[in-house]
């Protein structure tokens, strides 16, 4: 019988190892040290047959000699002929490394601020989809008497009344109570307006219960885009508000789904039970938007610099050391202090005499967005249908399929928006709308058997061009070119331009569908062709740029802008003294080339952005 004492040659026997293991848990100090693990080797454990017994394992290979006896018992045992033996190793033990926090950070916290912050753009979504199906419900329209279509058109677009009140507000109230702050007033008010939508007992309750909605979408569309921006990474930004607006997409395709299920109630369910969800969802965004972390630039920005360090350090990956997170912070601290060192407003006048060419930009960008015919679909989807042959519930049915081509179309943009750039995709997809827009007017025309079919064809056709390109784009462009000091006010009047031309469209719409027919189709076309060469010849790239780094991309040109105002201020005063003054003043070289509408964007010859290396400092 074999003693219990025995162990296998160059091994130490059992009360050695416990005397041993006694000696190390009295060792003193928190960390282990692989050296000390080293030198308790006197020897490599040997099998009878003279051959190393030690195979690196999963716990082996993480666990030091203090570690491994003080770890559960099965592991204890089942390793207890080699745990002391362990050789050296280039990675520290477990016990060594810092705590891993309980909190999400580094990328999983990124992605699910993202996700869920698209909750404030799935509300946009839903409520622009919702109306699209409730209005043509048999026992809404008997509830508001038959509406005709000014008051159709007055129900739909008023929404946009609201929203493009806060969306100019949105600008100093972000400014006021940070990007967190924004989004739970937004929200709030949101489900309000969902609630008296719900629950109207006439017209124009409706109409006051979608103007409130307005304004807390107003505050939402404004307020998620910047803060989206400001918590990405350069090279993930562009893919994290594509991210954003598949939410919005999603959002409007879920109410034309649920318009579609309900109407098969057969009572006034059928167009409230879609109008309270709205409140529902609204309540959960502002119970979230609670527990989210601020945006760091804001932070830092009003001087919550620890606040800001932190939630910085959090999107690296928990670790207030990471030099990363340490550089990224000392970038945003040097360019706020610049900013104010250098006297810069942060009223809209300074706004707009500084960074016209980004305001317009941006402007610009939402109003094709608009122009470009999306809510001739979006909004009046199933009478667009019906006015191609599909009749009653077979037009929600082929709205519901249009919506989840929709999503889909929105998915290629999270990888292609920061590889082929912003240029790209706008470009391609204003040339695929244009073409989709003027096929669908030309088969109303011909109004043929197969017209039906064609116009769903071209529909979602122009639906999926939409949805990865001038869907996603307006909404990531604006917050990128403008700086953080008049970040949120810029944002608020490029969306506040989204709203006007939403509202102008929505209200015209059912007009003109009934003035010149099929023309309204190709008319859109136009404007996407205009869209077209706006941004061939006028839009920046702006893909991999930090938000820091922006002015290398408008510097020189905006420097050009103020050396010709300063011309035409020198060129009026030098006027009132005398002709032979003005004749000999400087002119700034080329600037006299340039053709009105460049020279009130800022259009000039440049090059793409390159980062500044280290051997260029």
């Amino acid at each position: 019988m074999v003693s219990s004492d025995w162990t296998e040659p160059g091994m130490r026997t059992k009360r050695e190892e416990e005397a041993r293991r006694d000696a190390v848990r009295r060792t003193p100090g928190t960390g282990c040290d692989l050296t000390r693990q080293s030198k308790l080797s006197s020897t490599e454990p040997q099998t009878r047959d003279g051959r190393s017994s030690h195979r690196p394992t999963a716990i082996s290979s993480r666990l030091c000699a203090r570690c491994l006896p003080l770890s559960s018992s099965a592991t204890a045992t089942k390793y207890s002929l080699f745990h002391a033996f362990l050789p050296p190793y280039p990675f520290p033990c477990r016990c060594s490394m810092p705590p891993r926090p309980k909190r999400l950070v580094g990328q999983p916290l990124l992605y699910a601020i993202s996700v869920f912050a698209s909750l404030g753009v799935f509300l946009f979504g839903y409520d622009q989809g919702v109306m699209s199906g409730v209005i043509t419900g048999p026992y809404f329209r008997q509830y508001f008497h038959e509406p005709g279509p000014i008051a159709v058109g007055t129900m739909v677009a008023v929404l946009e009344v609201g929203a493009f009140i806060t969306s100019i507000a949105a600008g100093r109230i972000g400014d006021s109570i940070g990007r967190r702050g924004t989004l739970f007033s937004g929200a709030v008010v949101f489900a309000i307006g969902g609630a008296i939508q719900t629950f109207t007992p006439g017209f124009w309750v409706m109409v006051l219960g979608r103007v409130i909605s307005g304004l807390g979408v107003g505050l939402l569309s404004t307020i998620v885009p910047i803060y989206q921006s400001e918590i990405s990474p350069p090279d993930h930004r562009g893919a994290l508000a594509c991210m954003e607006f598949t939410g919005n997409i999603f959002g409007y395709a879920s109410s034309v789904w649920i318009d579609y299920f309900c109407s098969f109630l057969d009572s006034h369910l059928s167009w409230r039970v879609p109008l309270f969800i709205q409140c529902v969802i609204g309540a959960i965004l502002a119970a979230g938007s609670l527990v989210m972390p601020e945006s760091p630039r804001w932070l830092i920005d009003v001087d919550r610099d620890e606040e800001g360090m932190r939630v910085i350090a959090d999107l690296h990956g928990g670790d207030p050391e990471d030099l990363l997170a340490k550089a990224e912070f000392q970038e945003i601290k040097d360019r706020v202090i610049f900013e104010r060192e250098s006297g810069e407003g942060r009223t809209y006048a300074n706004m707009w005499k500084r960074y016209k060419r980004r305001v317009l930009l941006a402007m610009s960008s939402q109003a094709f967005a608009q122009l470009n015919g999306i809510n001739v679909i979006s909004y009046y989807a199933p009478r667009v249908f019906e006015e191609a042959g599909w009749i009653g519930r077979d037009a929600l049915l082929m709205t519901g399929i249009n919506a989840i081509i929709y999503i889909l179309s929105t998915l290629p943009p999270w990888i292609l928006v920061d590889r082929w750039g912003r240029r790209s995709i706008l470009l391609s997809g204003a040339v695929v709308m244009a073409l989709s827009l003027g096929l669908t007017g030309w088969w109303m025309y011909i109004d043929v058997p197969e017209t039906p079919r064609a116009v769903v064809v071209c529909v979602i056709v122009f639906n999926a061009a939409f949805g990865y390109s001038w869907g996603p784009i307006p909404w990531l462009y604006p917050p990128e070119i403008m700086p953080l000091t008049v970040r949120a006010k810029g944002v608020s009047l490029s969306t506040a331009t989204n709203w006007l031309f939403n509202f102008i469209v929505g209200e015209m719409t059912p007009e003109l569908q009934v003035l010149i027919g099929w023309r309204l189709y190709p008319m859109h076309g136009f404007f996407c062709v205009c869209s077209f060469i706006l941004v061939y010849f006028l839009y920046p790239e702006t893909k991999g740029v930090p938000l820091e780094e922006m002015d290398a991309v408008f510097g020189e040109e905006e420097l050009e802008e103020r050396l010709e105002e300063e011309e035409s201020e020198r060129a009026s005063l030098m006027s009132r003294r005398s002709s032979r003054s003005r004749q000999s003043h400087t002119r700034v070289p080329g600037s006299s080339d340039r053709g009105i509408v460049s020279r009130l964007m800022g259009r000039n010859k440049r090059g793409s952005y390159e980062p500044i290396r280290d051997s260029d400092e």
